[in-house]
């Protein structure tokens, strides 16, 4: 299922996952909360930046991953079987993902006032292997209609074989708690409203 399908889809909103928690409430600029936006910025995004702690070493690792809004409480990983990452969360482990979607760049007529405007989502919760065949061959052909949503299993590629499930592990991240952020906007510097100041201000718009 691509994206914009993804996103006609309805929420199953009895799932959602808890947010303002003492774990995921955002307390720098509060008013940048997007409260439940998080599923908007999952579904958006591209990248997932997993992060976990084995043997008392924190490691972050982007991946791809498939995530559904209409299933809120979910989202998917797969790597290689003998991969660390999902070895370590296939037993149940703790995980946090990060997803950021960059929208511009903002710039300042003073140093410390240049920023960013984004979009972005954490997720708490914990992993675990999906080991039914069917639904591993569900996930990996929707994970590539979220990215490849034109091509069509069967014709522009082969269905997983036996083999690929034998060497990939796919988790499934039981999302617990998320918080979403973003930032949106011009400079916002003391001198930047001023055009005599020295200087410039003003924003990039990557979406242009």
């Amino acid at each position: 299922m691509s994206t914009s399908q993804h996103a006609e889809t309805r929420v199953d909103e009895a799932h959602l996952p808890a947010s303002d928690t003492p774990r995921t409430r955002v307390r720098r600029h509060p008013e940048r909360s997007l409260r439940e936006g998080a599923r908007e910025v999952l579904a958006a995004g591209t990248v997932a930046n997993v992060g976990v702690s084995i043997d008392s070493t924190p490691y972050v690792i982007p991946m791809t991953y498939l995530y559904d809004p209409a299933s809120p409480d979910r989202l998917y990983l797969h790597s290689a079987k003998a991969g660390r990452l999902v070895k370590h969360l296939a037993g149940g482990a703790p995980v946090c993902v990060s997803v950021t979607i960059t929208d511009g760049l903002v710039y300042s007529r003073s140093a410390k006032y240049h920023s960013m405007n984004y979009r972005s989502a954490m997720c708490l919760g914990h992993g675990h292997e999906v080991t039914d065949l069917a639904e591993k061959g569900r996930i990996f052909e929707d994970l590539v209609s979220r990215y490849f949503p034109d091509r069509l299993a069967g014709e522009d590629y082969q269905h997983a074989t036996d083999e690929d499930f034998r060497s990939t592990r796919v988790i499934a991240v039981d999302i617990e708690e998320w918080s979403g952020k973003q930032r949106q906007g011009g400079p916002l510097g003391p001198m930047d409203g001023d055009e005599a100041a020295p200087g410039t201000a003003g924003q990039i718009d990557w979406s242009d």
